[in-house]
């Protein structure tokens, strides 16, 4: 669909995401992640980054997970995703990070974003757990190491208002009503997707909530295989960018990599003007 244009339009924002295939080397994460992030920066010269989810420790066993987990706001996955916003004057959206949680045995798989000085503006911890079997016959037991996160999570951008969501949230349309109901215009949601179910769901589901909530819908993600506890598992990859249409403006090809696309925030007022779905919403008992 062609949009008319708007000369006192807000100009657009540039965001690039980053996929990666983490492993259990998490001094190998965060180089690969920070030489990706001065890559994009180099050629695409994108306002906000965004990473995938765990891109600082996946897979290992439950002993790593938690000998690798940081203290927030420290450790060296937090410390460097601070220092590369304040030194390249951009949005880092940190994907999501394993975080210890005083006084709890599990963990939090928690989204951490700094502003341009390196200045934590948000974070998210994930609410719904990953406790499913693919059709593979593959158990992912979330959490046994995880503990949810409890709370809805906004930040603004420069005047853009940005939703929190990580990879299994993606299934629970309600989470993102209530970002919109905050007044989201984009919504990040950072994954690790496995090979089984991103083929079929991954595209459909990210479109859906872009729909749904007439919202931009930015989704890094892991991409490639990785060991938990000695088996091997694989990640669907295919990082996108879908706008408040639907339609798919950006896709990753396979393989660690980059992929920009352009934000323009005053799209996101025109579709919901034409299709005003959040004054046609009746409350339902």
């Amino acid at each position: 669909m062609r949009w008319p244009s708007n000369a006192f339009e807000k100009p657009p924002m540039k965001v690039s995401l980053i996929q990666m295939n983490s492993g259990s080397d998490k001094a190998a994460n965060l180089a690969s992640a920070k030489q990706l992030i001065e890559r994009a920066i180099e050629l695409e010269r994108p306002d906000w980054i965004a990473l995938p989810e765990v891109f600082d420790f996946m897979g290992g066993t439950r002993d790593e997970k938690m000998a690798a987990a940081e203290t927030l706001p420290d450790g060296p996955a937090y410390r460097l995703m601070q220092d590369l916003a304040r030194t390249h004057g951009v949005f880092i959206h940190a994907g999501s990070i394993l975080e210890k949680i005083p006084g709890e045995p599990r963990l939090g798989n928690t989204s951490v974003a700094f502003d341009r000085t390196g200045r934590e503006v948000a974070r998210y911890r994930k609410i719904h757990m990953f406790d499913i079997t693919t059709p593979d016959g593959k158990d992912y037991k979330e959490s046994a190491a995880i503990k949810p996160g409890e709370h809805i999570v906004t930040y603004d951008c420069e005047g853009v208002r940005i939703g929190c969501a990580i990879c299994y949230d993606l299934r629970f349309p309600a989470l993102f009503q209530a970002l919109m109901d905050r007044g989201a215009q984009m919504i990040v949601l950072p994954a690790a997707f496995t090979l089984q179910t991103g083929k079929d769901h991954w595209e459909v589901l990210c479109r859906a909530r872009a729909i749904e909530t007439e919202t931009y819908f930015c989704a890094p993600g892991q991409t490639g295989t990785f060991k938990q506890n000695g088996e091997t598992r694989a990640t669907y990859g295919h990082s996108l960018v879908v706008d408040p249409w639907g339609h798919v403006v950006a896709r990753a090809s396979d393989g660690v990599g980059i992929v920009s696309a352009r934000i323009e925030p005053d799209l996101v007022r025109r579709v919901r003007e034409m299709i005003p779905v959040a004054q046609h919403k009746v409350p339902l008992a």
